[in-house]
């Protein structure tokens, strides 16, 4: 069992930045892929980022490249998605996941576990 609280979110201008967390309970979150995806207003849920077991490997929306970052701490059970240059269609909620052990990425169809989500707003 893995249980997922995220922090972080907030309302910030367009241009700016804010660090999601993601702190997991567990002691299985070191050895699984983790992921964060959203879902905008009348919208989807679809994926951002990713991060394999290691750290080693990322992968990223293409509309999130060069300006998300994701990281995981395996000591502080942490992963870290860090957002700069927000824009208004980066209003969503943000979701944490956890995908399966030993992956070096996590897709929609294949989350094992998710967060409850916190609320990231834009303005223009």
């Amino acid at each position: 069992q893995v249980q997922l609280v995220e922090s972080g979110g907030g309302l910030v201008q367009a241009g700016g930045s804010l660090r999601l967390s993601c702190a997991a309970s567990g002691r299985t979150f070191s050895s699984r892929a983790m992921g964060w995806f959203r879902q905008g207003p009348g919208k989807e849920r679809e994926f951002v980022a990713a991060i394999g077991w290691r750290g080693s490997s990322t992968d990223y929306a293409d509309s999130v490249k060069g300006r998300f970052t994701i990281s995981r701490d395996n000591v502080k059970n942490t992963v870290y998605l860090q957002m700069s240059g927000l824009k208004p269609e980066d209003t969503a909620v943000y979701y944490c996941a956890a995908g399966g052990s030993y992956r070096t990425t996590v897709s929609l169809d294949l989350v094992d576990y998710w967060g409850q989500g916190t609320q990231v707003t834009v303005s223009s």
